[in-house]
């Protein structure tokens, strides 16, 4: 859950402004690789009234370690553990809004050992191959800004010369 604090901050004149802040406990992205493709989610974002293309991710609880909180999305999301996990790095979300950090994984040697998903979660899986993922992020197919930071992550790791 998150938590809602107003919040008063007094600029370099005086003036004082009273501003919203959401409280955050924190989110993972995982880019999990199965062989060549990279396991996406297809799932309906109530704000954007729409269904999106994503890498799997999710909130942490408050008092949540960062890796349990990704394993244990990965495994509602997808359906499938990693043996190996490699961070990747954070980025803030939306900072002029939310104290909302999210760490980035990649999630390799997969097997399937599936979670229970969220009950407000109706996820399809969609596997797609790693370069296919890659130019999506580059050229513009694939709009969710979570997903693009992470790929490009995982190809700087992998292919740091490109």
């Amino acid at each position: 859950s998150w938590r809602l604090r107003v919040h008063q901050h007094t600029l370099k004149d005086g003036r004082v402004l009273e501003r919203a802040v959401i409280e955050h406990p924190g989110s993972v992205v995982i880019v999990p690789m199965l062989e060549d493709q990279i396991l996406f989610v297809s799932q309906y974002r109530l704000a954007l009234d729409s269904t999106i293309l994503e890498l799997p991710a999710g909130n942490r609880g408050w008092d949540e370690d960062w890796l349990s909180s990704a394993k244990r999305e990965l495994r509602e999301e997808t359906g499938y553990a990693a043996q190996n996990w490699l961070a990747l790095g954070e980025i803030w979300l939306a900072p002029g809004l939310t104290n909302e950090l999210m760490k980035i994984y990649c999630a390799t040697d997969l097997q399937w050992n599936p979670l229970p998903a969220d009950d407000d979660e109706e996820i399809e899986l969609k596997p797609l191959p790693f370069d296919e993922a890659q130019a999506m992020a580059l050229n513009g197919q694939l709009p969710d800004a979570k997903s693009i930071v992470a790929l490009l992550r995982v190809k700087t790791h992998f292919s740091p010369d490109l």
